[in-house]
Parts: structure tokens; sequence; C-alpha cells
């Protein structure tokens, strides 16, 4: 059984939405390991929270949600949907840019290189 492309891509998204969404309620709620070296040498204290501290998505979670499974479960699935959004974007616009190039040898595109074989028949 041959999988279409889109297909693929399709479950690929699901997957991650669902590790995110779901798979984050079992996330470990102990410090993570930036967090957890500067308790255990003293300097967590002094630490100052960066300027986006206070984003709707601070700290792995949603601010205004109660639940705390849920707050971190949207917080991942807005988290996939904006890298993929960023990554498509950018996957189209390096697409767009690489067909506008002018082919090596300054000759047609549709053209058969002098040097190349011919192609089979269909």
């Amino acid at each position: 059984m041959k999988l279409r492309t889109s297909t693929f891509l399709a479950l690929g998204v699901l997957v991650a939405l669902l590790l995110a969404g779901v798979a984050s309620w079992y996330a470990s709620g102990s410090p993570d390991g930036l967090e957890k070296v500067a308790e255990d040498t003293g300097f967590g204290s002094t630490a100052e929270d960066h300027r986006l501290a206070g984003s709707p998505f601070a700290d792995y979670g949603t601010q205004g949600v109660g639940d705390e499974r849920l707050s971190g479960g949207l917080a991942g699935v807005v988290g996939v949907g904006a890298t993929l959004l960023v990554g498509g974007g950018l996957f189209l616009l390096i697409r767009r840019r690489g067909t506008d190039a002018p082919t090596p040898s300054g000759a047609d595109a549709g053209a058969p290189d002098a040097g190349a074989a011919p192609a089979p028949p269909r």
C-alpha cells in the first residue's frame, strides 16, 4: 500500500497535535534542567523573568485557563500550530524563490540539455 504525501503529512500533523495536547498532560511538574541547576547551585532566587514572562503562553501554560492539564495542552497545540505555520510559510517562500532562478546554462528550461541523454519513452 502506497501512502500519498498529503495523507502522510496529515497523519504527521495529527500525531504532533496529539502529543502536544494529550501527552503534555503527563509531563513532570518538576522544574526543567536549567531551573533545577539554578536551585541546586543557589542562584535561582536571583534570576529575573524575561520580557515575555507575562505572555499568554509563558511557563508551558495558557494564561486564563484554570485547569493545569488543559492549560498545558492548549499551549502545546498552539505551539505546534505556530511552528507549522512558520515552517510552512518559510517552505513556500523558499520554494517560490527557487523556481524564479535562471537555469545554469541560460537555456530555455523546457529545452533538453545538449549533453543530456534522451528521456526514455513513456
